[in-house]
């Protein structure tokens, strides 16, 4: 499995690239298709040679070719990151097409909200949108029995964390929400520990803060979406057998 592995690793840095594109444009309202990348302080176009997967990055010292501005890390980090999301997922899932499809479909869904929740703190409906779109049919197609439990994972991902929203409106967005309800579509009963992980990833990242700053880490505005993706990634990969694992050790 190595070299199919180490294909889908390139493919994911491919990928992660064109993932990084749609979380600058898609919040700006901006075509995904064209025109070619271009940098954001002065507007050149970059050349072919000068968007490969992080070696580019690495070879222009992080920043334009043109004007030098900086170009910020997350973007090499994303490419690198998806990369070993697509590796792993292959590696896990290789033996169900379907289920293969599915899940790296939702790895580029889970990037792009990263990024742009992260650079912009919001998580962009048309990405959501999106997702839900390409996933229904999908599951429609190859596993329709599992539509019923996809349904009832997304109405109570989206009803636990609507919950949180309304009583600390201020820790919890809408668009926080929607994606777990979304990820609910993908995971089906593996939603929860995806959710388990994001909110105490959250919660242990939220607390450190405190513990460094005092209580001015309570003015600082950590996006929650990351950590909803962390968890998406480890459920996707392992969401089965932390739930046998929970089931066999304490029911």
């Amino acid at each position: 499995m190595f070299p199919i592995a180490s294909f889908a690793f390139l493919g994911g840095m491919i990928t992660g690239s064109f993932v990084g594109v749609v979380a600058h444009r898609v919040p700006l309202h901006r075509s995904i298709a064209a025109p070619r990348s271009e940098c954001p302080a002065c507007g050149s176009q970059i050349a072919a040679y000068d968007n490969i997967p992080v070696l580019s990055w690495l070879l222009l010292g992080g920043r334009c070719r043109s004007c030098r501005a900086r170009i910020p890390a997350r973007y090499p980090l994303i490419e690198l990151v998806v990369g070993a999301a697509f590796a792993a997922t292959v590696l896990v899932l290789h033996d169900d097409p379907a289920e293969l499809a599915l899940g790296l479909i939702f790895v580029c869904v889970l990037a792009a909200i990263t990024l742009t929740d992260l650079e912009r703190r919001v998580i962009p409906n048309v990405i959501l949108l999106a997702g839900a779109l390409i996933c229904v049919p999908l599951v429609a197609l190859t596993d329709p029995a599992s539509l019923g439990e996809r349904a009832i994972a997304a109405a109570g991902a989206g009803g636990f964390l609507l919950a949180i929203a309304v009583a600390y409106p201020r820790g919890m967005g809408m668009g926080d929400v929607k994606l777990a309800a979304l990820m609910g579509l993908y995971l089906g009963s593996a939603v929860v520990p995806a959710l388990v992980i994001g909110v105490f990833s959250g919660a242990a990242v939220g607390l450190t803060l405190m513990g460094v700053r005092g209580s001015g880490a309570r003015k600082l505005a950590v996006p929650f979406g990351p950590f909803l993706a962390l968890g998406g990634v480890v459920a996707l990969l392992a969401g089965g057998q932390i739930i046998d694992w929970y089931l066999g050790t304490f029911v």
